[in-house]
């Protein structure tokens, strides 16, 4: 929603018409990345604070520090903070602005994903282990080699193989990366390197994981989202193509690509037939929320399918500050995901 309505906005009214409250207030949560490990759904967020950072378009807004996780016995029942994970100054290569993470499990040991600015103001990509779903995480000491940009989601297909998908333009930077090596020229404009409107948009990237899921089994590849008539969506198409925040999921053998489209404020989806796609453009999943971002988690749940998500109700708009949110998931008859209003009318 555009910073200069917010001012306009009943927020009481707004929370009453709220499909879902928020499920923690004592912190301001976002970007949920949710998964069931035995049974019981964890919830990987940002924590957002207000560190006084002026708003921009490079995000420097978004000071997040640490990672707090959280749990639930089900989407009906209360959210629990189980208390600091990972801390930016226990992550040695990193400076600043843990941004969305994501995490995975394999033969009991626990992987946290994560962006982080380094010392060189690059967004890279690192992971950390832990024992334990909630942590506490330790951070390697190196990021990810072949990682830039932001927003990890780590994907399981059936077969056992773990794939990463990430980048995120403007503030995340995925557009400095256009010829394969970091571009640090106007460091102050986010449209910087952008294609121009009738250009193919710029793809989140995709790589396979090794067996120990440190690193890339691969270099990094596009993931294409097409049309209706088989062509690359356009950078212009600014309602349809990839922005950030990418997750993966799997219904009834189809893969299911759902990202946010960023300055138009909605969370879509495009549909593949195996993990690195072409993906076909297949339609929205949320409407705008309070708030400019949108960021999302799609999970399964004894049968059920929930969209995790947030909004900055709880601030009453401010941007930064957001609360993460759940609802359930609907398809069609044609597996097609039934678009959610955030807000009843």
């Amino acid at each position: 929603m555009p910073e200069d309505k917010i001012d306009q906005i009943d927020f009481d009214d707004l929370n009453q018409r709220a499909i879902s409250q928020p499920l923690v207030t004592h912190i301001y949560t976002a970007d949920p990345s949710a998964h069931v490990f035995n049974g019981k759904i964890y919830i990987y967020p940002s924590h957002d604070i207000d560190a006084g950072e002026a708003f921009d378009d490079l995000g420097s807004h978004f000071a997040m520090e640490d990672y707090h996780i959280l749990s639930m016995d089900s989407p009906q029942t209360e959210a629990i903070d189980n208390g600091l994970a990972l801390h930016v100054n226990d992550v040695p290569w990193a400076d600043k602005q843990l941004w969305a993470p994501d995490a995975t499990e394999k033969d009991g040991t626990y992987y946290l994903f994560f962006p982080a600015k380094g010392h060189d103001g690059i967004f890279r990509i690192g992971v950390a282990t832990s024992s334990s779903p909630v942590g506490p995480f330790k951070a390697k000491p190196e990021a990810i080699q072949e990682s830039f940009s932001i927003d990890p989601a780590v994907f399981k297909d059936d077969n056992g193989s773990y794939y990463m998908y990430f980048g995120g333009i403007w503030g995340g930077q995925l557009q400095r990366w256009r010829t394969g090596n970091f571009n640090s020229g106007h460091p102050e404009s986010p449209v910087a390197f952008l294609p121009e409107n009738n250009e193919p948009a710029l793809c989140a990237k995709v790589a396979k994981l090794r067996d120990d899921l440190l690193g890339f089994a691969e270099a990094p590849k596009d993931l294409l989202i097409l049309d209706e008539n088989g062509d690359p969506l356009l950078n212009g198409d600014n309602s349809r193509r990839f922005f950030e925040a990418s997750w993966m999921h799997k219904y009834n053998g189809k893969y299911y690509f759902s990202y946010s489209t960023g300055d138009t404020h909605l969370v879509c989806y495009a549909l593949g037939d195996n993990p690195y796609g072409p993906f076909t453009y297949a339609g929205r999943i949320l409407e705008p929320v309070v708030g400019w971002t949108s960021h999302h988690s799609i999970c399964e749940f004894e049968g059920q399918w929930y969209l995790f998500y947030h909004d900055s109700s709880l601030s009453k708009g401010v941007t930064h500050l957001r609360s993460v949110k759940v609802t359930p998931l609907e398809y069609d008859e044609n597996g097609k995901i039934k678009t959610i209003a955030p807000y009843s009318s």
